[in-house]
């Protein structure tokens, strides 16, 4: 298929970006990176009249330290989630998280803003938002507002962004101390998108787990927190029995979809499997 005739104009200011899209009566759709908006447009999920290119606006890039959180700009592309030094010290389950995104010339070009207001339920970084307990900035006719990433990922492909509304950037909060990482995805080949995929992130207290935040993907229509294995494992050892009695418990929190591709007793059972790896990972890197 073939993008449907629109009209296309890059702006490079915010309140230039709103103007065009109150012009079109909301009839419009941002553009930054491409790779969610260009695949849509191709199979006409959308047919706007107007596509507003904000790749140009200089606030919605850069990389910085605001207020002891981590302020990552929406046009940050995928390849920078991995060679960022900031990134690397003060969002390490994103870094850790950006070589699993698809294939490295979409992560040249792809940005994080995109991405996360796309809202794909079998992409990684929306349920790495959701385990960090990241904070979404939005920027629109109204004013700006920050939305907790567990509030902002509502359904499928759809977010709490308002009409006209501009994914600005995401916050990462500070990291606790003894803060531990892990993150995994299952897939056929690397690049693809994942059967099932999950992202931690613990604090270790004396050799119990203080907190843990688990958020899987690809196995709902949104990132979905592991709310009751995530209390099971409150102030426990991480030893074999908890992982075990974490896997049992899965069950309460995961509910996928049976599709022709992946029953759903399959993918709950490599979600089993993949939380007792990366439960392994945390550990040993207490250790």
């Amino acid at each position: 298929m073939k993008a449907p005739v629109l009209d296309y104009v890059r702006v490079d200011s915010l309140q230039a970006a709103f103007e065009a899209f109150a012009a079109q009566e909301g009839d419009a759709v941002y553009l930054a990176g491409g790779h969610s908006v260009v695949p849509s447009l191709t199979l006409r999920l959308q047919a706007p009249a107007l596509l507003i290119d904000i790749s140009r606006i200089a606030e919605l890039s850069g990389v910085s330290l605001q207020d002891a959180w981590l302020r990552i700009g929406a046009m940050t592309r995928h390849a920078e989630m991995i060679s960022n030094p900031l990134v690397a010290r003060h969002a390490t389950l994103f870094a850790a998280a950006a070589p699993h995104v698809a294939h490295p010339a979409i992560r040249n070009r792809g940005t994080i803003g995109g991405n996360l207001a796309y809202a794909d339920p079998a992409s990684e970084f929306p349920a790495v938002a959701v385990a960090l307990r990241c904070e979404i900035e939005l920027v629109g006719p109204g004013g700006r507002r920050r939305v907790p990433a567990d509030d902002f990922f509502l359904g499928l492909f759809e977010t709490a962004m308002e009409p006209g509304e501009i994914l600005a950037a995401v916050h990462v909060p500070p990291a606790p101390a003894g803060q531990v990482i892990a993150f995994d995805e299952l897939a056929r080949r690397r690049g693809d998108y994942a059967m099932v995929g999950a992202a931690i992130q613990a604090v270790m207290e004396a050799g119990r787990l203080a907190d843990i935040s688990i958020a899987f993907f690809s196995v709902g229509l949104k990132p979905v927190r592991a709310a009751g294995v995530e209390e099971l494992l409150r102030g426990r050892v991480l030893d074999s029995q908890a992982v075990t009695a974490a896997q049992a418990a899965l069950a309460g929190d995961l509910d996928p979809d049976d599709q022709p591709e992946i029953p759903a007793s399959m993918r709950l059972h490599l979600a089993r499997v993949l939380l007792g790896r990366l439960l392994g990972r945390l550990e040993g890197a207490r250790a």
